[in-house]
């Protein structure tokens, strides 16, 4: 099949950019997005040109750090003709047509910085981890199995919860550049269980500060963080969240 790929090409954070346009010809209908992308930057190396900037690693779905909004969806979720609920690497070239054009570009928010080309920086993220995704437990041999009693309602919301790999779909989806689904995501996973529990409402602080300092917007419950998830993360997620939010304001944290 034959594309005609329109990318936005940019050297850093800052400096001016653009939407260059490249033909590829012969390409497989079989092929990942990010194979495309392989054999575009192939072509462009022997012609002496500068390769396009793009994230990948596992290639497998797993890892969260693809990231590409295709045709003015991030991952390229959307239509009956392409994969539901999957990230940029698992989108095949089987789901366009020939002679399509592709729109190319990264995430956009100001907590992302772009790097290079399709590059952002999402380390806005770590710190949101770091401000309270953790739990304080004791050091030594670990508890018997079953030694705390889980319901399998929480236990299950919060394995789904947990599912969240960050990869940054929902801030670049979300009309406010918000991050509130994967805030309440790491907040829902760990709130639920009974070794988060003890540093809930301080958690809940803590991350929801760190996320308005890193320049997220607010959320307005818009909905469409969830539809681009790649892991079906729940608007629930912020319902809880928020419920957590306001208890933490009622004991004055």
């Amino acid at each position: 099949m034959n594309v005609t790929l329109r990318i936005w090409r940019q050297n850093a954070d800052g400096s001016d950019g653009a939407l260059h346009d490249y033909k590829l010809t012969g390409i497989s209908e079989d092929s990942s997005f990010l194979e495309m992308l392989d054999v575009l930057n192939e072509e462009l190396f022997a012609r002496g040109e500068e390769p396009i900037a793009f994230d990948s690693d596992c290639r497998e779905g797993i890892c969260g750090q693809c990231g590409l909004v295709i045709n003015g969806v991030p991952h390229g979720n959307e239509g009956p003709s392409a994969d539901q609920n999957t990230t940029t690497c698992q989108v095949h070239m089987r789901h366009f047509k020939d002679g399509d054009t592709i729109t190319i570009e990264p995430w956009r928010s100001t907590a992302f910085p772009i790097i290079k080309d399709l590059v952002v920086n999402r380390s806005a993220f770590d710190r949101i981890i770091q401000a309270g995704g953790y739990i304080s437990v004791n050091t030594g041999a670990a508890p018997d199995a079953h030694a705390t009693p889980v319901p399998k309602q929480d236990a299950d919301r919060s394995f789904e919860a947990a599912a969240c790999i960050g990869c940054g779909a929902c801030v670049a989806a979300c009309p406010n550049g918000s991050a509130m689904l994967f805030t309440s995501a790491k907040v829902t996973h760990l709130g639920l269980l009974p070794q988060g529990k003890p540093e809930n409402l301080q958690r809940v602080t803590d991350m929801l500060n760190q996320h308005d300092e890193e320049g997220f917007g607010s959320c307005t419950n818009i909905g469409e963080c969830a539809a681009v998830c790649p892991k079906g993360i729940s608007l629930d997620n912020i319902a809880f969240m928020n419920r957590q939010l306001a208890k933490a304001v009622f004991k004055g944290l």
